[in-house]
């Protein structure tokens, strides 16, 4: 029997789930790749720790990279260590070297798939990424493999856990984000520093890696636009259950006649959108394409075993190549450069949440606001707040952003506007 040996950048839980998932399953990878697979070292910081944790295993820690990536038996290394540099030149250093690289690694993916494409074109060996995005969820091979001869022409999706955690808890609670983001720390769904998840970072990287293999075009973090929850409220949320909606953070990805358009935003979408229906810390991806038409992808974003089960996967899939010749067979799929439409040009529907003075005459000086700057006005719903206040809450026709933008801004100078209390982008038709 052919036995492949490879190495593992990294043990925290992913890394110890891959190792898990290797041994468990040990008879039926052998099954489908006709080669049993040894964990030949493994890459960690503290060697002792490690060993005194994990005595069964005590000889395969290293804290030498290049134990790995120098070792000549080694045919494949497993990144899970995170981070961009020096992570990158782990890699690089391992496909010069005649490795073949499965990653976990958004960051790295999303900064660097140019620079790490290009090593392994070169390199003629494999780099799979299908665990970077979506943790379980077999997103990354559908789009370049098994819709590659079909027309993408939209990505919807809710690809980070913590956030669609937080705003499903506050529909569901009637919470604040305040309140729900300290449960989601104390549950292990947010780290203490929440900034990459909450203002929707994470997310940003994702859709930049999907987006790039599905509209086959270099897109890279820096050119999605990225809005995060923290200004969402519960107020907010019982207005769009009114208007028989939902919002949550989406990654959005479209191919328009103007070019391709990538953003990440809190979004209130229809309660009959298949998203919608997406609650606690699942991820789901809709993919709508000119042959298939509507898909949707649904499973665990991130833990241990989901994102190892794609990493064990890909392992397989690279044993595969290595023993039939096949490997570099797919790399980089982007092979056009398609324009960008800029944020302010993007066409949607608004919600637009006002404190106005309670009187008469303020309807019409709001609505003139938008007239003024070609916005039209779909539906009002008007909720006396308290003493003189009333609540006012728009949703606009399609409208170009920086036409809404304008919008707000002459709002802002009306005597009756009090505040803007939010303003949240709508994405089809209630």
């Amino acid at each position: 029997m052919n036995a492949v040996k490879i190495g593992l950048l990294g043990f925290g839980t992913v890394g110890r789930g891959v190792y898990r998932v290797l041994e468990n399953h040990r008879q039926k990878i052998i099954k489908s790749c006709g080669a049993d697979i040894h964990m030949k070292k493994i890459l960690v910081r503290d060697v002792e720790k490690y060993r005194n944790a994990f005595p069964n295993i005590s000889d395969l820690f290293t804290n030498d990279p290049y134990q790995i990536i120098n070792d000549p038996e080694i045919a494949i290394v497993v990144e899970v260590m995170g981070g961009v540099r020096p992570t990158f030149d782990y890699v690089v250093d391992a496909m010069k070297n005649g490795k073949s690289i499965v990653t976990a690694n958004k960051d790295m993916i999303a900064e660097c798939g140019e620079e790490l494409f290009e090593n392994q074109r070169n390199c003629g060996v494999d780099l799979f990424f299908e665990a970077s995005v979506g943790g379980a969820i077999p997103i990354v091979k559908a789009l370049k493999e098994s819709l590659a001869g079909d027309e993408i022409r939209e990505i919807v999706a809710i690809i980070n856990g913590t956030t669609n955690y937080i705003l499903s808890k506050m529909s569901l609670c009637s919470a604040d984000y305040g309140e729900t983001l300290r449960e989601a720390q104390q549950n292990g769904y947010a780290e203490a520093d929440p900034t990459s998840d909450v203002e929707g970072y994470d997310a940003a990287r994702k859709l930049a890696i999907l987006a790039s293999i599905a509209f086959n075009s270099r897109i890279t973090f820096k050119d999605v636009y990225v809005e995060g929850i923290s200004k969402i409220t519960k107020i907010d949320i019982r207005y769009a259950r009114e208007f028989n909606g939902v919002i949550k953070l989406l990654a959005i990805g479209k191919r328009t006649e103007r070019g391709i358009e990538v953003r990440v935003h809190p979004t209130i979408i229809p309660s009959s959108h298949p998203l919608a229906a997406v609650n606690d810390v699942f991820n789901a991806i809709f993919v709508r394409s000119n042959a298939a038409g509507e898909l949707m992808f649904y499973g665990r974003g991130a833990g241990g075993l989901p994102t190892a089960s794609a990493v064990v996967g890909n392992i397989v899939e690279a044993v595969n190549n290595l023993l039939h010749g096949n490997r570099g067979r797919i790399g980089c799929t982007c092979y056009k450069e398609e324009p960008l439409v800029p944020m302010e040009e993007i066409v949607t529907k608004y919600y637009i949440r006002l404190l106005v003075d309670d009187k008469p005459g303020v309807l019409a000086s709001v609505a003139g606001a938008f007239g003024r700057n070609s916005v039209s006005i779909e539906s009002v719903i008007q909720k006396r707040s308290m003493g003189e206040v009333a609540e006012v809450v728009i949703v606009t026709h399609p409208a170009k952003e920086k036409d809404l933008q304008n919008t707000v801004s002459l709002l802002k100078t009306l005597p009756v506007v009090r505040e803007i209390g939010n303003v949240i982008r709508v994405e089809g038709e209630f």
